[in-house]
């Protein structure tokens, strides 16, 4: 196992608990519910968040990744197991990558392509903290706002919501 990406790991396990609080709130007869019409619905934002560890260490397993139109339509899921076996399968897929990566892969070079030109190119492990965790950071937030604009209990992700203190 890699020393550079034991915090990496730590955090990523304490970010998927967090992860699966939010997205077990989500209302199963909301699914289809759009904040705006140019949003993803609460369903597809809720998959692309719990698909996103998965999706993410299988693209960081590759020295260069190919990336298609399609990859940014993503698919709404048919009811709230479907969202759960995605997180669960996508946590397990990316703790077996995180706790594999050897030093020396995490600092070894990345690619990002579309139709063949380079999009960006980073160490794996800026990568990994960009593309993995900040992009899934970004998402959690995005699905923590469409669940108080359905007026449901937010949980507590990094301190106090208006709806759970765990300090009181």
């Amino acid at each position: 196992m890699s020393k550079m990406m034991d915090p990496i790991l730590g955090e990523f396990q304490q970010e998927a608990a967090t992860t699966k609080r939010v997205l077990d709130r989500v209302p199963p007869d909301k699914l289809g519910w759009k904040p705006h019409p140019k949003s993803m619905s609460l369903g597809e934002l809720a998959m692309h968040v719990a698909t996103i560890p998965g999706q993410m260490s299988m693209m960081a397993q590759a020295d260069e990744f190919e990336i298609s139109p399609q990859a940014f339509n993503q698919p709404g899921p048919k009811d709230l197991a479907e969202i759960t076996a995605a997180l669960d399968s996508g946590v397990k897929t990316a703790q077996e990558y995180l706790g594999g990566v050897s030093d020396s892969a995490a600092v070894g070079n990345w690619k990002l392509t579309a139709n063949g030109k380079q999009i960006v190119a980073m160490p794996r492990v800026a990568m990994i903290r960009a593309f993995m965790l900040n992009h899934w950071f970004h998402h959690r937030g995005q699905l923590s706002v469409y669940l108080r604009l359905l007026d449901v209990p937010v949980p507590t992700i990094y301190g106090p919501s208006a709806d759970e203190n765990p300090f009181g």
